[in-house]
Order: structure tokens, then C-alpha cells, then sequence
């Protein structure tokens, strides 16, 4: 590891919870990105655990969280809307604004079961959705 990167992760590992979501939202802003929220991190492997260089573990591990992605509304966008704002427990407008703007990731980090639970909802209503 570079000698920068060093120094910033030893800065971080000071940081208090408070501090960190202030950097977050420092960065968010600062690079016009949004940091997703309730995705697990996975931790680095300590040096000599074992793992496979290059990656190797990462390419055939399965895929384990899983998005919904809103396609087409459907002919009954009134209905679909409010079923996004019960999945997503976002308000009415930010539902609205989701099924306006196609396709939109309507919830992120779930498990397949979930993510097909949340599908049949969808589709119930008429949209047309993908899992990712």
C-alpha cells in the first residue's frame, strides 16, 4: 500500500461514527456520488490467512445480494406507485419520481427470496421488473 493511502486509513481508524458519516457526506457531495446504504462490506483477508491471490475467491463465489429494477410502469401507475412506497418506505413523491424515471433500482442488498417476493408485488401491478 502506498504511503498516502497508509497515512488516510490511519486517520480513518481515528475517526469517530460522527466524523465518518461527515466525510461520507463530504465525498457524496464532492463527487456528485450517493454511498449505498445497507450493503454489507466485505473485509480484506489478512496477509498470510490463505486466501487466493488475485482475487480468485471473488470470482467464484456466488452471487448473494441481489437488486430489483423497475423496467416499465405498466399500464397502472397509480397502483405501481403505491406499491413502491410500501417496498421502499419512501415517501409518496420519491416513490412517484422512482416510477417516473425507468428503470430504477427499487430496493438493493437483498437476499434472491426477497428480491423475488418484491418482483411478484411488482409485477402484480402490471410492471415489468428485472433482477440483477
Amino acid at each position: 500500500m502506498a504511503v498516502n493511502i497508509q497515512e488516510i486509513v490511519a486517520t480513518v481508524e481515528q475517526m469517530t461514527v460522527k466524523e465518518l458519516a461527515e466525510l461520507v457526506k463530504a465525498l457524496e457531495e464532492k463527487f456528485g456520488v450517493k454511498a449505498a446504504a445497507g450493503v454489507p462490506m466485505m473485509m480484506a483477508p489478512m496477509p498470510g490467512a490463505g486466501a487466493p491471490a488475485g482475487g480468485a475467491a471473488a470470482a467464484t463465489a456466488e452471487k448473494t445480494t441481489f437488486k430489483v429494477v423497475l423496467k416499465n410502469a405498466g399500464q397502472q401507475k397509480v397502483q405501481l406507485i403505491k406499491v413502491v412506497k410500501d417496498i421502499t418506505g419512501k415517501g409518496l413523491k420519491e416513490s412517484k419520481d422512482l416510477v417516473d424515471n425507468l428503470p430504477a433500482v427499487i430496493k438493493d442488498g437483498l437476499t434472491e427470496e426477497e428480491a423475488n417476493k418484491i418482483k411478484e408485488q411488482l409485477v402484480a401491478v402490471g410492471a415489468e421488473v428485472e433482477i440483477k
